[in-house]
């Protein structure tokens, strides 16, 4: 019972952090479902047995609080958080916590820089919420994994990936959604027509590729529809 009071705490916090956002009213539903209380559960389990899981709980809804939905224009999904403890932040491959970029944000920086013309700063800010305050979801298909194995939460944060994607087609049109790698790519068939798809490899399959990774001039893509949609001024600042 005690477990329970803690689980409707922990949910109601939750929420309370996605209002400024404008996303409590879209993900309530799902973070006030069973199936929502079942990845509580392992995550709990995981902690009651000693494990640790990446990113801290108060950061697994950070993509959808920074990106405010009235302003929603990208959904990027990637894989999973950084297994590593202390880096993942709650952006898919935001490093704002280190300060440093990992390989897989190091090989998107290098993928902007030499296809986007728009000057860049000599150093890139790792934390990506800048592009999420543009309207950038970036999400994992995981919001969450077990430190030190990759692709451990998968199978628990496939419906609310699935119940995230559901409500975009419902509400939205005309939004430009990125798969990123294979993993990704197997939400395709969850998005309606209205939308844009891009598919893209993941960036860490640059490891397999020479250190480059193939970015399908993914980010002028997405600017190209923006401005074709909107005009110059919506276009992301990358």
């Amino acid at each position: 019972m005690t477990e329970q009071v803690n689980l409707e705490e922990v949910k109601t916090k939750l929420i309370e952090k996605l209002k400024p956002s404008g996303w409590a009213g879209k993900l309530k539903g799902f973070v006030q479902s069973s199936d929502f209380d079942k990845i509580l559960e392992v995550l709990y389990k995981l902690r009651e047995d000693g494990k640790r899981f990446t990113p801290p709980l108060k950061h697994v809804f950070r993509a959808f609080e920074e990106c405010p939905i009235n302003d929603l224009k990208v959904v990027m999904i990637g894989q999973d958080p950084y297994p590593q403890f202390g880096v993942a932040d709650g952006i898919s491959f935001s490093c704002s916590l280190t300060g440093k970029p990992q390989p897989s944000l190091r090989h998107i920086f290098q993928a902007i820089e030499t296809t986007v013309h728009q000057d860049f700063p000599s150093h890139q800010d790792p934390d990506l919420k800048r592009w999420a305050n543009q309207g950038v979801l970036m999400l994992n298909s995981a919001l969450t994994c077990e430190i030190d194995k990759i692709g451990s939460h998968v199978p628990i944060w496939k419906e609310f990936t699935a119940y995230v994607l559901d409500i975009l087609n419902y509400t939205n049109s005309g939004l430009i959604f990125v798969l990123l790698g294979k993993q990704a790519q197997e939400f395709e068939t969850m998005i309606g027509h209205q939308h844009h798809i891009i598919k893209v490899s993941h960036p860490a399959s640059a490891a397999y590729n020479g250190g480059k990774w193939d970015c399908n001039d993914v980010f002028n893509k997405i600017n190209e529809i923006i401005i074709g949609q909107n005009g110059k001024t919506f276009a992301i600042n990358w």
